[in-house]
This record gives C-alpha cells, sequence and structure tokens, in this order.
C-alpha cells in the first residue's frame, strides 16, 4: 500500500468516525424541537413538563458533542496536509456550502453554551430553535458535498471549480444530503433510547422507528445509485452491510434491545460513509468537464516526505484520540432521566461537568 492510499482510507476513517458519532448529536439536537414538550407518563412515573425533557436531551449529549467535533477539524487538517490539491479545489468549489456548514456549526455549539446562561423562556426558546435549525442544516450540507464528490463536479484543467452554488443542489447530492440527515435523526432516536430513562426513551423509540423506516429508503435509492454510477465489489458489499445492519438495529429496536439499536445505526452510517469512498476511489474529485481532469490520489498529493513525517504523528496520536475518545464514553455510560437529575439548579439549565460525572459514576 503506497502512502497516497494509506492518507485516503485514513481520511475516510475520519469521516466516517465523524457522521458516526456526531450523527446522534445532530439528530439529539433535532430532537429538542419534538420532544421538548410537556408529556404525561404512566400512573407509575412523574409527568415530565417540556423544560425537563430538554435537560435530559441535552445532558444527555453534553459530555461528548464537543469532542465528537474533533474528527471533522482531524478531516480537514489531514485532507489541507495530504491532499492539497483536493482541499485546494474542494474548498473553494464548495465555499459557500462550507461556510454554511461552519456557520451552523458555531451558531449549534454557543447555543449548547449559553441557552442556560440566563433565565426567562424567550431567551431559552431563541437558542433551542437555533439548535435545531442548525441540526437540520449541518447534516444536510454535508451529506450533500460528499455526494457531489462521489458525482463529480466541473473542473478544468488546472482543477479549479467551474460551476455555481446550483451545480452542488442537484437532485442527487440533496439526496445524499436528505439520507444522513434521516440517519442522523434515526441514529439521535436510538441515542437517546439507550442513554435515557422514562417517557422520552419510549418516544425515542416510537420515533426510531419511522425515522429508520424513511432512512431505509432513502438509504437504498442513494447507494443503489452511487454503485452503479461509479461503484466497485468492495463498495456493493458495504452497501448490503449498510442495508442489514439498519434492518438489524430495526429487529432490536422492536425488542427494547436500544445497544443493539444504536450500534446498528452506527454501523450503517459507517458503512454508507465508507461505500461513497470505496466507490471514490481512487479518485479524490472526479471532474465532469473531462475525466482527464479528475483530482486523484496520486495528482493531488503531497510528497513523498511530507506524507511520511505525518504517517509518523498519525501513528503516535491516534491511539491517543481513540483512548481518551473511548474512556470519556465509558466514564458517562450511565442512563439519566427526569427523576435522577438534581434540581438545586436552574431546571433548564443542563448539568455542570463535576455534577455529571458524579451521577455517571452513581
Amino acid at each position: 500500500m503506497t502512502l497516497e492510499t494509506f492518507w485516503f482510507i485514513l481520511i475516510a476513517v475520519l469521516w466516517t468516525s465523524y457522521l458516526m458519532l456526531e450523527g446522534f448529536d445532530f439528530g439529539v439536537g433535532m430532537l429538542l424541537g419534538i420532544f421538548g414538550r410537556d408529556s404525561q407518563g404512566s400512573h407509575e412515573e412523574l409527568s415530565e413538563d417540556g423544560a425537563t425533557r430538554k435537560r435530559v436531551l441535552l445532558n444527555a449529549i453534553g459530555p461528548f458533542w464537543d469532542g465528537n467535533e474533533v474528527w471533522l477539524l482531524t478531516a480537514g487538517g489531514a485532507t489541507f496536509a495530504a491532499f492539497p490539491a483536493w482541499y485546494a479545489s474542494m474548498f473553494s468549489g464548495f465555499y459557500l456550502a462550507f461556510l454554511l456548514v461552519l456557520v451552523a456549526l458555531i451558531l449549534r455549539n454557543m447555543g449548547l453554551e449559553y441557552r442556560h446562561k440566563r433565565h426567562g423562556t424567550t431567551w431559552q426558546r431563541r437558542w433551542d430553535a437555533i439548535i435545531v435549525t442548525c441540526s437540520v442544516i449541518a447534516p444536510l450540507l454535508v451529506g450533500t458535498a460528499l455526494t457531489n464528490l462521489v458525482r463529480g463536479v466541473p473542473l478544468n484543467k488546472a482543477g479549479d471549480f467551474t460551476g455555481t452554488l446550483l451545480t452542488l443542489l442537484n437532485p442527487w447530492s440533496l439526496l445524499g444530503g436528505l439520507t444522513i440527515l434521516a440517519l442522523s435523526l434515526t441514529h439521535g432516536c436510538f441515542f437517546i433510547a439507550l442513554k435515557t430513562d422514562g417517557q422520552v426513551r419510549r418516544d425515542a423509540r416510537a420515533l426510531g422507528m419511522k425515522a429508520a423506516v424513511v432512512s431505509a429508503v432513502l438509504a437504498v435509492v442513494l447507494l443503489g445509485w452511487v454503485n452503479v454510477h461509479t461503484g466497485t465489489t468492495w463498495s456493493w458489499i458495504t452497501a448490503v452491510v449498510a442495508a442489514v445492519a439498519l434492518l438489524g438495529a430495526l429487529a432490536a429496536n422492536l425488542r427494547g434491545r436500544e445497544g443493539f439499536a444504536f450500534s446498528g445505526t452506527m454501523l450503517t452510517i459507517g458503512m454508507a460513509v465508507a461505500t461513497y469512498f470505496l466507490a471514490l476511489f481512487p479518485d479524490v474529485m472526479p471532474s465532469t468537464t473531462n475525466t482527464a481532469y479528475s483530482l486523484t490520489v496520486t495528482n493531488a498529493s503531497s510528497s513523498h516526505l511530507t506524507l511520511q513525517i505525518m504517517t509518523g504523528a498519525a501513528v503516535v496520536m491516534t491511539p491517543i484520540v481513540i483512548g481518551y475518545s473511548a474512556w470519556n464514553y465509558w466514564v458517562f455510560r450511565k442512563r439519566i432521566s427526569a427523576s435522577t437529575l438534581p434540581t438545586k439548579h436552574d431546571p433548564l439549565a443542563p448539568l455542570a461537568p463535576s455534577e455529571s460525572l458524579q451521577e455517571a459514576r452513581h
């Protein structure tokens, strides 16, 4: 295996990890607008007011969402260093789309950090609306951009993008965005079902079933088109695994096996993104103007010495990142519910990190 191929695989792994992990964050952000209403529990349970349900949702992702974004930053940095021509063409051609993604991520993170800084329902609701909106926009545009990479974009001989924003908003790329959006919602539902208890847990399982059916239809059409368009034997295999994993997630959810359901949607997203990159290789950015103008792992890569230095750094740092991420998920593995939240603070505010840590350990 050449270093160029190795770094293409590593970038694919980074994008896959980002969507597998940040996907449920996006899904929970969407659920904030769906589950943030009062609910009536059974006679054995307390009723859950909307503010408390929102607090449960936000605390479920509180220890994870900012760490999950590290994978996106690393993917962008690795592309810049390993394939500068790919980075230049992609970020110039997709400039407006990526700018909108960046703004959405910034506003969403501000909402997660600042919604509880002031008392008052108006302040809270405005930030909630921002979180929900940006949690829809970000996966939609990321899915659109990744689908355009596989489909191909107009490039000239110098590797410059010659299209417009409307070029990127074609039916197939929008289908890709909707598929990633639906999968993120499904993933978020199964995460909440796994991480919480009470009425919100049952609501998440019920909505997850509906979202999974929609995701399955969209994914079958999308991955089928990708493989017909530029598929390989391996991309067909990963597409089939993605479909089987989603069906398995549905079956597990029906049986109340939330851990298997969440693992199933995680595997589905992972195999769907793997299908993209397997179908893309050895191109990194195909040209629809002339195939001779396409950027490949060979003509878009950095020098051999640069890749050698980067490989050494990756061998050292990647296990560290994986290790502390796994430790974080292990520490905060316990379920939370409305009845377990402390009441000494503003009920609209998420737990402080120290309180979340104490709760997770008990």
